[in-house]
């Protein structure tokens, strides 16, 4: 009987046992392997929160694992095969960045120390590639951002001109929405094109581009010193865009500056002679909406030498020829003293558009000036119309 309880008590163990062994056994470790070590930085020291993106090449099974705070990593559960390592760190703004690739061929249950010293495989050149592509693709992305911010202030800028062709159009009292929008274009344009240049590299090839664009956003603002600063930069960085020099010109004299204005318009014509009627003429124009009548002679009279086709120059030629005209006093008498070619400016823009707005402007100029005592008629034929009597 006892003999009996104790064939079965042992049954009992072995059936116990059986399972119990089996449910102990390191399974995965029996027939896989696993990857661990410690990363060290460029200096030597461990690096943490590295990310070690092992992936078989046959399964294209991937386990990734991450180093802690003294550098180390474990990467269990991998079986025999050829692995590719991806090692990937984070930038200065947090982005992840290719570290070091490498492989490793594992054997079946092996569990190798695999020590990533970034500082060795640098002195050893082995890190050159890598660096190589991680600047490319950084550049890519800084390129990109670069580029939408350009784009974004050159949608500004055209908002901007959009808004000013529609002020034109739109009634006094109902302008002040139009300059709103302006106003906000203007400064968009202003800040995208400003964060543009400060992803570009000083030696950038597009760097003068971007300046030319930014001065253009200063002047769609009405912010003269600004623009002409920037332009100043970008003909710093390529001395030989004519319409740079054109543009200085414009604000200089804006901003009442006319010797140094008058030297860029030189410039300008010195690189673009083609154009050298439109330097003047623009000069000119600006002098006299400046109200610098006397200073915009001189470069009108330029201007109409060269294009003598352009109604509006001699129209303004003649306006600031008789804004600076003088008067000789002889006693109770006043007698206006006309400079020479004004009549004949007047005489040209009415020749050369006769029934226009230009060729309005011109006759009463010619009117004004008969009612002043000076008699004179146009070519075209036809008396200026006589003033009314009060």
């Amino acid at each position: 009987m006892n003999r009996m309880k104790v064939i079965r008590m042992a049954a009992l163990f072995a059936l116990i046992a059986g399972p119990l062994a089996a449910w102990l056994a390191p399974a995965a470790f029996a027939q896989g392997g696993a990857l661990a070590g410690t990363v060290f930085d460029m200096t030597g020291k461990p690096y943490p929160d590295v990310t070690i993106s092992i992936k078989n090449i046959e399964t294209n099974k991937q386990i990734d694992a991450v180093s802690d705070a003294k550098g180390h990593y474990s990467a269990p559960g991998l079986g025999a095969g050829t692995y590719n390592i991806d090692v990937k760190g984070k930038d200065k703004d947090q982005k992840e960045m290719l570290l070091y690739q490498t492989g490793i061929k594992l054997a079946a249950g092996a569990i190798p120390t695999f020590d990533i010293n970034l500082k060795e495989l640098q002195e050893q050149g082995k890190l050159a590639a890598i660096e190589a592509v991680r600047k490319q693709q950084e550049a890519e992305v800084q390129f990109q951002a670069l580029k939408t911010h350009y784009d974004a202030g050159i949608a500004a800028i055209e908002q901007m001109k959009a808004a000013q062709t529609k002020l034109a159009q739109t009634p006094k009292e109902q302008q002040d929405p139009v300059k709103a929008q302006m106003t906000t274009a203007g400064g968009t344009a202003v800040t995208e094109l400003s964060a543009a240049l400060e992803l570009e590299k000083p030696e950038d090839a597009n760097r003068p581009i971007v300046l030319s664009r930014l001065g253009e956003a200063y002047e769609s603002m009405g912010k003269w010193q600004e623009a002409a600063d920037t332009y100043q930069k970008a003909i710093a960085l390529k001395p030989d865009t004519a319409a740079n020099y054109n543009n200085l010109g414009n604000d200089l004299a804006k901003l009442g500056k006319v010797d140094d204005a008058r030297a860029a318009y030189q410039k300008y014509v010195d690189l673009n002679p083609t154009d050298a009627a439109l330097a003047w003429r623009n000069f000119g124009t600006v002098l006299y909406n400046s109200n610098r009548m006397k200073e915009s002679i001189e470069p009108l009279q330029k201007a109409t030498t060269l294009d003598p086709k352009n109604a509006t120059a001699w129209l303004l030629l003649g306006i600031a020829m008789v804004n600076t005209m003088e008067f000789k006093t002889e006693g109770d008498k006043i007698t206006p003293v006309m400079k020479p070619g004004t009549i004949e400016a007047y005489q040209h823009a009415i020749e050369l558009d006769p029934n226009g707005q230009i060729g309005a402007q011109a006759k009463d100029g010619l009117a004004s000036l008969q009612a002043m005592g000076v008699g004179i008629t146009t070519r075209v034929g036809e008396a200026p119309p006589k003033s009314k009597k009060k």
